[in-house]
């Protein structure tokens, strides 16, 4: 998964991203792209999908790996 990157930008990827995009767009992907691309895409700002990971983790969709807090590549919280 470290090798993905962001198939309009080209930003290395993390696995929240890899899976907001599954789950949003295509279960089967094989190309992704990044919250910052991804919500350019949809029309909504980069936080709402930051909170779609969140709903989607506290759901307990399986493709979020852990507990943990949505991240961006600083590993701070976006809100």
């Amino acid at each position: 998964m470290s090798q993905d990157r962001c198939k309009l930008c080209g930003r290395p990827l993390t696995g929240d991203e890899i899976a907001v995009y599954r789950r949003m767009v295509s279960r089967a992907a094989e190309q992704f792209l990044c919250v910052s691309c991804l919500a350019k895409e949809f029309g909504v700002s980069e936080a709402l999908v930051y909170e779609k990971i969140e709903h989607f983790r506290a759901m307990g969709c399986t493709l979020f790996a852990g507990s943990g807090q949505a991240t961006g590549n600083s590993g701070v919280r976006r809100t």
